[in-house]
């Protein structure tokens, strides 16, 4: 590891936690003209999944900052004008494509793997691009299925040769379609001025910790690593180059950078009130939700229903720049079911209505009804609050 420099700030745990909710867009006014487009930007990386309850995650990260917007106008802001693309950051994230010079270091990677879970069958990969330069932009299936018709990872061969020319950088993936990606070349998707591997591994991963850093506001060294699932030693190596500043956090064990501009002003202004998916970037990390918020915080889609403990999808309630509660989803026909809930006292009994009926209203529910409240005493109170404001 390389050596750090001694820390010049000192920051409190609330100052940390307020740098942090300001950072992603939680705190202060929240910048409606720049809209979708520009919390990709702040963020630097939206996380896709599969899994859709409310909504799928990439549509909660801008209603969590922006409000209501328009789920439609959420898709085309990262779709259209060639704004975004998709590509392996922090799992599968909607990138800016500014960004993508910035990833060399990670297409080289790929094209030097000496071995892959899926074999690529002789010729298949050149079927592939042949057929996206003729004809595409094209998904899997109209490229000859994804799978050969067994399990999910028994992928057909031109879905194993067209997610290796993805990794490689040679194909893009410019939009989901029915949750499919569609994939062209990238010649023709990106713009000339992006369309380069110009930049050595160095720039590449300084430009991507100082991006963290600027997405997180404050962070350890494995906090920041982790926004792009970069190495420690790859952190290590540019740290000292990128701009962050070396601080000290009241009750972190580990040194943490921030970013200087975070530094400059007090972090102050308006709180959001909002569910949170699991996925959204101010939480995913569990480590650092638990070191911040004092909050622990699991998805649990993938545990067995029996082993759960607050539900399938439980949405982390934010609320005074806290995390003071969850809520487990779900949607029958114009009803958002909260299947359980759970509350850090009563003083979260307001912000969960809030944003229970607001999440209602933007997915086009109009009605909210309880079914497990964890804390038997404040079911009442919550389902009359929520009766309050549907009413």
């Amino acid at each position: 590891m390389t050596s750090v420099q001694p820390p010049a700030v000192e920051l409190s745990a609330d100052q940390a936690r307020r740098t942090a909710l300001r950072a992603q867009g939680f705190l202060g006014a929240p910048d409606r003209r720049s809209g979708v487009p520009g919390v990709l930007r702040h963020l630097g990386a939206v996380q896709l999944d599969t899994i859709s309850v409310l909504a799928r995650s990439h549509e909660l990260i801008p209603y969590a900052r922006l409000g209501a917007i328009g789920r439609r106008t959420v898709e085309e802001a990262y779709w259209s004008g060639g704004r975004a693309f998709e590509y392996w950051s922090h799992a599968a994230c909607i990138l800016p494509v500014e960004e993508w010079p910035h990833f060399a270091f990670r297409r080289r990677a790929y094209r030097a793997r000496p071995q892959w879970s899926h074999d690529l069958p002789d010729s298949a990969y050149d079927t592939v691009i042949k057929q996206l330069t003729a004809e595409g932009p094209l998904t899997a299936t109209e490229l000859g299925g994804a799978k050969n018709g067994g399990e999910w990872w028994d992928w057909s061969a031109s879905k194993v040769a067209v997610e290796r020319a993805l990794m490689y950088g040679e194909v893009v993936c410019t939009e989901r379609r029915g949750w499919k990606r569609v994939y062209d070349l990238a010649e023709r998707a990106l713009p000339d001025t992006v369309l380069h591997d110009d930049l050595d591994d160095a720039e590449c991963l300084r430009r991507l910790v100082a991006l963290a850093g600027q997405s997180l506001g404050v962070g350890t060294r494995a906090d920041i690593a982790d926004y792009h699932r970069l190495k420690g030693e790859q952190f290590d190596a540019v740290v000292a180059d990128s701009g962050l500043v070396p601080v000290t956090v009241e009750g972190w064990s580990k040194p943490a950078w921030a970013d200087p501009a975070a530094l400059a002003s007090e972090p102050r202004g308006r709180h959001r009130t909002t569910l949170l998916s699991p996925f959204d970037s101010l939480v995913w990390e569990r480590a650092r939700t638990e070191r911040i918020f004092g909050f622990t915080h699991r998805l649990e889609a993938y545990v067995p229903k029996q082993k759960r403990v607050h539900g399938y999808f439980a949405m982390p309630l934010l609320a005074g720049g806290r995390l003071q509660g969850r809520v487990d989803p779900a949607r029958e026909g114009t009803t958002l079911i909260a299947r359980q809930v759970s509350l850090a006292g009563a003083k979260a009994v307001a912000p969960m209505a809030q944003a229970l009926v607001e999440a209602a209203s933007w997915v086009g529910c109009t009605d909210v009804r309880l079914e497990r409240v964890e804390a038997p005493e404040l079911r009442g109170p919550l389902s009359a609050e929520i009766a309050r404001l549907l009413a």
